[in-house]
């Protein structure tokens, strides 16, 4: 715990630091250098004979959206049909995942014994995280050069909030279970405290940050809906590890496990403000 605690007080700030003082560019390439450790912690998901071989495809799928998908400032600054695209993808894919980690174990007989959809779900899980940051943070980049980064942080803030509150809550309240076979620890009152923790976070940082929503209204629905999927998409995360026989992803972070690991909730969180952000 106290290694855990360490590590995290020191990347905190270097996070938010690279999310504010980042040019585009820079942090584009340090987004894809996450996506690219994350893929490389799927592989083991995937079980193959070579994890090298496993990262071809996820490598090829991801430079073809970038080659197709516009990502320059001016494009960035115009949310368009393609990336309107990839946002939806990841959130119908978040809403079918939450589905087969809520159905867990019975739905593992779908996927399980697919070398294919593992590699999609992989993917499914990565690409639209890296989309949905990278135009956040390219919003109005031009106009304010931190407007963008407040947006990122907003979102880390709302699913670390949430992740606290519902640990608290879990562990003083937590009886009724969400997902019993997949991660025994999560439990119904936790959920509610994270979505109570995450929602007051959020009103404030808005405030703060000077984020517009359509509404005080609009502000709370995205999100409590992007809370819900994020403790959700933690619990994916957790249901792949344990078909894999996998307790963390990797060691790269000490007393935190893999990339994956740590930004499991945040590949869900992403798409999903995003695309509704956007939408509203």
């Amino acid at each position: 715990m106290k290694q855990r605690i360490i590590t995290a007080l020191i990347l905190a700030p270097l996070v938010i630091l690279g999310i504010f003082e980042l040019s585009l560019p820079l942090f584009t390439l340090a987004i894809a250098a996450v996506m690219m450790i994350g893929y490389w912690e799927w592989t083991q998901f995937v079980e193959p004979k070579s994890r090298w071989m496993a990262l071809i495809p996820a490598v090829l799928v991801s430079a073809l959206s970038m080659a197709l998908i516009p990502f320059d400032v001016v494009s960035l600054n115009q949310v368009v049909e393609p990336h309107y695209t990839m946002l939806a993808v990841g959130c119908v894919w978040w809403i079918v995942s939450s589905l087969l980690a809520i159905t867990y174990p019975k739905s593992s007989a779908l996927w399980q014994h697919s070398t294919l959809l593992r590699h999609a779900f992989g993917i499914l899980t990565l690409l639209p995280f890296f989309w949905s940051v990278l135009l956040l943070r390219a919003e109005g980049i031009e106009t304010d050069a931190y407007h963008g980064a407040k947006l990122v942080l907003y979102v880390c803030l709302i699913v670390w909030a949430a992740d606290s509150g519902a640990y608290f809550a879990g562990k003083s309240m937590g009886k009724r279970k969400m997902a019993p076979h997949v991660s025994p620890n999560k439990t119904i009152e936790g959920l509610i405290g994270g979505i109570i923790t995450a929602v007051l976070i959020g009103w404030g940082a808005a405030a703060w940050f000077d984020i517009e929503f359509t509404s005080p209204l609009v502000m709370i629905a995205i999100t409590l809906v992007t809370v819900v999927i994020s403790v959700l998409g933690d619990l994916v995360e957790s249901m792949f590890k344990r078909v894999s026989g996998i307790k963390d992803s990797s060691n790269i972070i000490p007393g935190h496990g893999g990339v994956l690991d740590r930004i499991d909730s945040l590949t869900a969180a992403f798409p999903v403000f995003a695309f509704l952000y956007f939408i509203f």
